[in-house]
C-alpha cells in the first residue's frame, strides 16, 4: 500500500514473524502494510505522559498510552480503562471502576518481558509521579491545588481506583482526559529512569518500536489491545511512522508526492497551494485530497490591562472606551481577508465554538457598529476621539497585520493606535508584570470545559493567567459557583451568564476563534478529529484498492 523506510519494513516484518498473537498479517509484502506517515516539523522531545507539553509530544503518547476516561469526537467523556465511575454527592469523591482486561505493552521491564495487566495501584503511582517535585512535570498543575493533600489518590483493590479532592471542582473529569494522566508502569520507570522518554511502555494501540531521534519514530501495531470497533480489535493500521523534516514546504512536497499521508494546518509557504482566497481547497487537489475544517479550542484576542495602580492615568480602564473599541472594527472582513476565511469571527463572547456549553444564540457578543462606538466613545468623555491620546497595541511580528488592520479601522472613530512589535517572550513578561496596557494574546483550551476559558479572568488568579487583572465580584461568584455544579446543563446555563458579564464589562476584544484545518489523503478513512486538535489513529485505515 505504501512505499516505506527499509528500516521500518524490517521491523514490521520482525514483528510479523515474532507476534504470539492470533491476529497475524497474512502477506509481509510492503504494498499490504497498512502504514500511517505524518510528518512533525517541530520535533518531539519526550514521550513521556508526564512531559506531554505541547502538540508535538500530545501526538505520539496519544498513541502509546491509555488514561481513566477519553473523548470522542464531540469532546464527550467516554469510558477508556475506566469502564464506569461515581462522584460523591460533595464532589470530593471520584470512584472508577476499571476494565480487568488491559496489558501493558510487552517489554524487558517485565517478568519474562511479557506486559501484565493494568491495575489501580498503576494509576496511584502514575498520579503521584506527576505531582511529585522530583519528576518535575509541567502537568503537576492537572491535581495542585485540586486534590487533597494526604493520600489524595487510593486502590481499594486492583479494580477500584478513588480520587480525592479538597474541594468540588466539576471539570475533574476533564483534566483526566489529558495525556498527563496516562497510566504508566512503574516497572518501566525503575527500569529506564531518565530515559523513559525514549523507551515508552503504555497500554495503547500502538507500541514504541524505534526512535532515532530528529530522523524517524515507528510505533507497530499493538496485537493485544483491547477496544474494538463493530466487532474488530483496534487498531487497523499495522504501523505509525513519523519525520522530522523541518522545512515546512518541503513536508507539504512530500504530501504532495504521496510520501505523506497528512498535514495538519497552513503555512505561508504552502498556504496558496492548498487553499483559495475563500479558505476551500483547490481544485487541483480535489481528487486526491480531503480537507477537514473545524472548530479549534483557541480565541484570539486583545486585551485590556485594568489595573490602574501600575499605569496611573490609563484610559483603557474607562468601560465605556473599552466597549467602542470592540464595536469599532470588522470581524467578518478581518477573517475573510487576513485568514483566507480559516476561523469564526469572535462575536458570542470570549469562549469559543466547539464546546458543549457554547450558544450563540444565547450569547451575543459585539458586532460591526460604527455608530455605537462613536455613541459609546462620546459616553466615555471622547466624543470623535477627541481628548483621547494615543493608544500603544503590543503585539509581535506574526501578528502584526492583525494589528495593523484594527488600529486602521479604529481611525474611522477618532482612536488612534500605534504598533509595538516586541518578541513573545517579553511581550509576555511586560504582561505578566503588569507593564502592557493594552495587548495581543490568544487561548488555547487545555481540557474541554468552558472553564480553562474562564481562569483566564478570575479575580483571585495573577498572572499568569490573569494578565487583564480583571475583577468582578459577581463574575467570581458564579465561577466558583460552577465549579461545585454537577449537574452539566446548569453549570452551562452559569458559563453562558459569566461569558455576558466578559461582553458587557469588556477586559478583552475577542478577534476570532480559530478552527482546525487538516489535509488527508483520500485513501485514508477513518481519521478522527475534535476541536482538540487530537491525533487520534486507533480508527485509522486505508481503503482498499479496486
Amino acid at each position: 500500500m505504501h512505499r516505506i523506510s527499509t528500516v521500518l519494513l524490517l521491523l514490521i516484518c520482525f514483528f510479523i514473524f515474532s507476534c504470539g498473537s492470533d491476529e497475524k498479517t497474512e502477506s509481509t509484502d510492503s504494498e499490504d502494510l497498512k502504514v500511517f506517515r505524518y510528518n512533525q516539523t517541530s520535533g518531539i522531545s519526550s514521550l513521556d505522559p508526564a512531559f506531554a507539553r505541547d502538540q508535538a509530544n500530545i501526538w505520539a503518547i496519544n498513541q502509546l498510552y491509555n488514561g481513566l476516561l477519553q473523548l470522542d469526537n464531540d469532546l464527550e467523556i467516554q469510558p477508556s480503562i475506566a469502564s464506569k465511575w461515581k462522584i460523591s454527592q460533595d464532589g470530593l469523591r471520584y470512584k472508577f471502576t476499571l476494565r480487568d482486561d488491559v496489558f501493558f505493552h510487552d517489554n524487558k521491564c517485565f517478568a519474562a518481558g511479557k506486559g501484565r495487566r493494568v491495575v489501580a495501584s498503576d494509576f496511584v503511582y502514575s498520579f503521584n509521579r506527576i505531582i511529585d517535585p522530583e519528576t518535575a512535570s509541567p502537568g503537576s498543575w492537572i491535581f495542585s491545588g485540586n486534590v487533597r493533600e494526604q493520600k489524595p489518590f487510593e486502590a481499594l483493590n486492583d479494580t477500584v481506583f478513588i480520587a480525592h479532592l479538597k474541594q468540588a471542582f466539576r471539570p475533574f473529569l476533564s483534566i483526566l482526559t489529558m495525556q498527563y494522566s496516562y497510566v504508566v508502569p512503574k516497572e518501566a520507570i525503575d527500569m529506564y529512569g531518565e530515559t523513559f522518554r525514549s523507551n515508552p511502555v503504555g497500554s495503547g494501540p500502538f507500541y514504541f518500536k524505534h526512535w532515532e531521534e530528529a530522523v524517524n519514530l515507528t510505533f507497530l501495531k499493538n496485537p493485544n489491545y483491547f477496544e474494538t470497533a463493530n466487532g474488530v480489535r483496534l487498531p487497523h493500521l499495522d504501523g505509525v511512522q513519523v519525520s522530522f523534516i523541518e522545512n515546512p514546504r518541503t513536508a507539504y512536497l512530500k504530501f504532495v508526492q504521496g510520501e505523506l499521508d497528512f498535514i495538519s494546518g497552513l503555512d505561508d509557504s504552502y498556504k496558496n497551494d492548498l487553499i483559495d482566497k475563500d479558505g476551500e481547497l483547490q481544485s487541483t487537489l480535489i481528487d486526491k485530497v480531503i480537507m477537514h475544517k473545524l472548530p479549534y479550542l483557541n480565541v484570539e484576542y486583545l486585551g485590556f490591562l485594568l489595573d490602574d495602580s501600575k499605569i496611573p492615568d490609563n484610559p483603557l480602564t474607562n468601560k465605556y472606551l473599552r466597549q467602542a473599541i470592540n464595536y469599532a472594527f470588522d470581524r467578518e472582513k478581518l477573517v475573510r481577508f487576513l485568514r483566507n476565511n480559516i476561523g469564526k469571527p469572535a462575536t458570542s463572547g470570549f469562549v469559543p465554538p466547539g464546546l458543549p456549553s457554547f450558544d450563540e444564540e444565547k450569547v451575543k457578543g459585539y458586532t460591526y457598529d460604527l455608530e455605537k462606538a462613536r455613541l459609546l466613545l462620546q459616553k466615555a468623555g471622547y466624543p470623535n476621539g477627541e481628548g483621547l491620546p494615543v493608544i500603544t497595541l503590543m503585539t509581535n511580528t506574526s501578528y502584526e497585520n492583525i494589528g495593523v488592520f484594527v488600529a486602521n479601522q479604529l481611525q474611522d472613530v477618532g482612536i488612534q493606535v500605534d504598533l509595538d512589535l516586541v518578541p513573545p517572550a517579553f511581550l509576555r513578561e511586560l504582561m505578566s508584570k503588569s507593564e502592557a496596557p493594552f495587548f495581543r494574546g490568544s487561548w488555547i483550551a487545555d481540557y474541554p470545559d468552558a472553564e480553562s476559558y474562564f481562569v483566564v479572568l478570575y479575580g483571585k488568579n495573577g498572572a499568569p493567567p490573569n494578565y487583564t487583572r480583571f475583577n468582578n465580584m459577581r463574575f467570581n461568584v458564579l465561577y466558583e459557583k460552577a465549579l461545585v455544579t454537577n449537574d452539566d446543563e446548569a453549570r452551562y446555563n452559569t458559563y453562558r451568564e459569566m461569558d455576558k458579564i466578559i461582553i458587557e464589562e469588556a477586559p478583552v476584544v475577542p478577534l476570532y476563534y480559530d478552527e482546525v484545518l487538516r489535509f488527508v489523503r483520500k485513501e485514508v478513512v477513518g481519521l478522527e478529529a475534535n476541536a482538540l486538535n487530537l491525533l487520534v489513529l486507533k480508527n485509522c485505515d486505508f481503503r482498499q484498492k479496486d
